[in-house]
């Protein structure tokens, strides 16, 4: 049986691929969106931004969980 911080190492994953694998499907979408409506390019830089700060965010928590795991 697992333990309790085993199973909050594996929450915090799945957490990570869940926010990785939305920041792709609606950064395509929102790209897609905006080329085929002709949005404007200030619109495609926020949407580029919020998906940077989303990856930058998977990677400090990638990060943290790779180092509890290497304390243990």
């Amino acid at each position: 049986m697992a333990s309790p911080q085993d199973m909050e190492t594996a929450r915090q994953a799945r957490m990570v691929a869940l926010v990785l694998v939305a920041t792709v499907v609606l950064w395509m979408g929102a790209s897609f969106l905006g080329g085929k409506f002709g949005w404007e390019t200030r619109y495609a830089f926020l949407f580029d931004l919020a998906a940077l700060a989303a990856f930058f965010w998977t990677m400090v928590v990638t990060y943290r969980i790779w180092r509890k795991r290497q304390s243990n």
